[in-house]
């Protein structure tokens, strides 16, 4: 079996150059002639036997580059399962609302032990809406305003669905936010949770049942399925601990500017590269991207 090494580069802190492919190459016993991707930021080369990652990412001596990798048969996949806060978009939705109630640093902390596995998810999801009882409706409004796609979303997500990608919001987050998400990437779908209120102000409450790292998992299969593709065709990307288990199952499980605990258990990692990434991971070239 053979499989694929793809470096991506951040833009805006280094060029891949030839002298850093060629070490890499060399830490991981040799390779093939490689294929530039895109000048100066990704390219790819095959090897004969699964390499070690934290060998090459060592050759790379502390570069801002990522390494991934991937079997070299069947890299383009059919289904693209995304987690939404601090993945698609660059904070954590939920946390920049409960700043409007005067307790952004007290959620913010638990949101911390919750995406790192130390707490129950759905407990932490409750206790934190909680909180936010008779916070004004106005505020999800405000919160939507300062909210940023990360660098690529858009391009990852018509890039996919260009080449006949099923694509999925699923979060833990909010339906507020991930339908407002899915329009301005244009996810074919979205799933998260339902932040009740009173026509007036939030009541303190979330819709059961929460969705959470099973749910994430199940809608990956659920949708696979639905797609007609093998699992080993998905792929999925996220950075929490309630993410772990559909990265896992997915055919190419990617973390994105990862937590601790899913830094430790998750291969492919996008460390400083943005999620254009993704694509180059499946063999696409800048060429064949659909830039938004």
């Amino acid at each position: 079996m053979s499989y694929v090494l793809t470096l991506v580069a951040d833009r805006g802190a280094t060029s891949l150059t030839p002298a850093a492919i060629d070490r890499v190459r060399a830490a991981v016993g040799g390779g093939d002639v490689p294929r530039v991707l895109a000048d100066g930021e990704a390219a790819e080369f095959r090897v004969w036997q699964k390499p070690d990652l934290g060998v090459a990412r060592a050759a790379l001596e502390g570069a801002a580059i990522d390494v991934l990798c991937t079997r070299a048969r069947g890299r383009r996949r059919g289904l693209l399962v995304a987690d939404m806060d601090s993945t698609i978009v660059t904070g954590e939705t939920l946390d920049e609302l409960a700043a409007y109630a005067g307790l952004g640093e007290k959620i913010a902390a638990i949101t911390r032990r919750s995406m790192n596995g130390e707490i129950d998810f759905r407990e932490a999801l409750r206790e934190r809406v909680a909180m936010l009882k008779g916070l004004g409706l106005a505020a999800l409004e405000q919160t939507w305003a300062q909210t940023e796609l990360n660098a690529g979303a858009k391009t990852l997500v018509a890039t996919m669905r260009k080449h006949g990608a099923l694509t999925a919001l699923v979060s833990g987050g909010l339906t507020f936010f991930t339908a407002r998400v899915v329009a301005l990437c244009g996810f074919d779908e979205h799933r998260a949770n339902v932040l009740l209120d009173d026509g007036v102000a939030l009541t303190g409450a979330v819709a059961e049942p929460i969705l959470g790292a099973d749910t994430k998992l199940s809608t990956l299969q659920e949708l696979a399925a639905l797609r007609g593709v093998r699992l080993a065709a998905t792929l999925a990307v996220g950075d929490g601990a309630n993410d772990l288990p559909m990265l896992k199952a997915a055919g190419l499980g990617i973390a994105y500017r990862a937590k601790p605990v899913v830094a430790t258990e998750v291969e492919n990692r996008i460390d400083h590269a943005d999620l254009r990434a993704l694509l180059f991971a499946q063999g696409f070239a800048a060429t064949d991207f659909v830039e938004i």
